[in-house]
């Protein structure tokens, strides 16, 4: 018999509106890296939800035995205390306080009243060499990347004395080396005999890394594929998630014809809004057609969002110059209020930040850029934000019963809709989609090229920012690659391919400074 560390047996949890889990069973074997993985809204966050005590004993039905113990978590504390320990995908960092002080914050070090710096210090500088980390402790959240702050986290979960390691998307916001970095770490821990739970939509690293893969379906347990004994590869694991063959991940594009240039950006400077010295956006120039898809690439970093906030109404950066051309002419955009008036959108790819209001409902989020067309001499009409709300519930197919419920209420993948819905419902010609399918499992994620698809065959132009590489070479017409805010290369539709890319921006990186164009 295996030796567990983990069974959840039986677990069922209710919504008034819904059944968030039935009847779910879930094994982890000591000493193993174990990958959850289902659609969006097919239970994870839930079942680890009450795993850690956020859901507390008596709200759910089913038992939960840690190390041979039935466990009635009432809080957060409680599993931590066993040494579970929970990295969930939105980081939980304190960007103005140091490396240290958001390593020990609720776990402090020293007596009640009286934290004891040197030891704080001194205990982070040792968890953090743990994760690979050469930073000093005393440095500032903010000062250090994304990629930096996740491991940060898990030296945060390190000094807890995790026994058990969950990680929620770990790797979203991470470009491929840091990924990888994380994904060895991972393994490594698993050498000195750690046990972590991952939940991925990210596929190939799920292959890469986990022992068990365990999938879950309209909150029901549906399977659990062992590494060496069953098929672990992509196309199987997405037939468990969704219960049918995706035999094409990108539909296909038919019948669009691209036009005229729509959007025309030449010599574009931004400088960074605090470090005002600092040149994030490098003399960049690009254009973009009628009904085309053109994707942006490169590595964390490069200044693809830097790019697009600041021409979307100088959203992001300082002493910017240089101009921006709609149908030929050039405008002045000075402000997101004249973006959008011009015809711009911009979906940002912090929808939960930025993006949505979390605690309103889909109907207001939906109307929220453009109130005037729900509004008369300044009176917003109920009755219409709500008719509003259900067509593009309709045409984006966002499942929800209700317009009338918070978006915090829905999956990833249904509030990525409702932020597109919010953008679409401004008429734009020209939408900015910046890390549009983060997050979202793979059957989200080919609706979203779907709408896509539906923009450009209407004669809207696409700008798509994105990450993973396999999407901008699947979805785009043509790619630009970005490098420290520059662009280094240029590929159309069926010239481009992974190598391609990097190898490009490997290029870039061994040139000279004032060789790189």
């Amino acid at each position: 018999m295996a030796d567990n560390i983990l069974e959840m047996r039986g677990i069922t949890k209710q919504f008034p509106a819904t059944r968030a889990l039935d009847d779910v069973n879930f094994v982890v074997k000591r000493g193993s890296i174990h990958a959850l993985v289902g659609e969006n809204g097919a239970g994870k966050s839930t079942l680890m939800k009450i795993l850690s005590g956020i859901w507390p004993y008596g709200t759910y039905s089913g038992d939960v035995i840690y190390e041979g113990e039935v466990c009635k978590f009432s809080k957060i504390k409680d599993s931590e205390e066993k040494g579970i320990v929970v990295i969930h995908q939105e980081l939980a960092l304190v960007p103005y306080m140091t490396i240290g002080e958001n390593m020990f914050l609720g776990n402090e070090r020293g007596k009640k009243f009286a934290i004891n710096w040197d030891e704080t210090y001194a205990e982070a500088d040792k968890y953090l060499k743990m994760v690979g980390l050469t930073e000093s402790s005393k440095t500032l959240i903010k000062d250090i990347g994304v990629g930096k702050q996740q491991m940060t986290e898990i030296a945060k979960a390190l000094a807890k004395n995790a026994k058990l390691l969950v990680l929620d998307e770990p790797t979203s916001s991470l470009n491929e080396e840091d990924s990888k970095a994380l994904l060895d770490m991972l393994l490594e821990f698993k050498k000195q005999g750690m046990t972590s739970i991952i939940i991925s939509h990210k596929l190939n690293e799920v292959s890469y890394v986990a022992d068990d893969i365990t999938i879950l379906r309209d909150g029901k347990t549906i399977e659990t594929l062992v590494k060496g004994v069953d098929d672990i590869g992509e196309n199987r694991i997405i037939r468990g998630m969704v219960g049918r063959e995706m035999s094409d991940r990108f539909p296909e594009r038919h019948g669009v014809k691209i036009g005229d240039v729509a959007l025309e950006v030449e010599n574009w400077n931004v400088y960074h809004p605090i470090y005002t010295e600092k040149k994030v956006v490098d003399n960049v120039s690009f254009h973009v057609r009628k009904g085309e898809v053109v994707g942006f690439s490169g590595l964390m970093g490069a200044g693809r969002t830097e790019l697009a906030m600041s021409i979307f109404g100088h959203s992001y950066g300082t002493n910017i110059s240089g101009t921006i051309k709609i149908n030929g002419k050039e405008v002045k955009l000075h402000s997101p209020r004249q973006a959008i008036e011009e015809g711009l959108a911009y979906v940002t790819e912090d929808r939960k930040g930025s993006g949505l209001i979390l605690s309103n409902t889909i109907a207001v989020n939906t109307t929220l850029a453009n109130l005037k067309g729900v509004t008369r001499h300044g009176v917003i009409n109920p009755e219409k934000e709500l008719a509003i709300a259900e067509e593009y519930r309709q045409k984006l197919r966002t499942k929800t019963p209700s317009v009338q419920l918070n978006v915090s209420s829905l999956s990833g993948g249904n509030q990525q809709k409702v932020l597109l819905s919010k953008w679409m419902y401004t008429e734009p010609d020209i939408l900015i989609l910046d890390e549009p399918t983060r997050g979202i499992d793979v059957g989200a994620k080919y609706e979203i090229y779907c709408i896509i698809n539906d923009l450009v065959a209407e004669g809207k132009s696409v700008i798509m920012i994105s990450s993973e590489l396999p999407e901008v070479l699947g979805m785009s017409d043509r790619i630009y690659v970005l490098n420290e805010g520059r662009i280094v290369g240029e590929f159309n539709r069926g010239e481009a391919d992974q190598e391609k890319i990097m190898s490009c921006i490997i290029s870039a990186d061994s040139a000279p400074k004032e060789q790189k164009s």
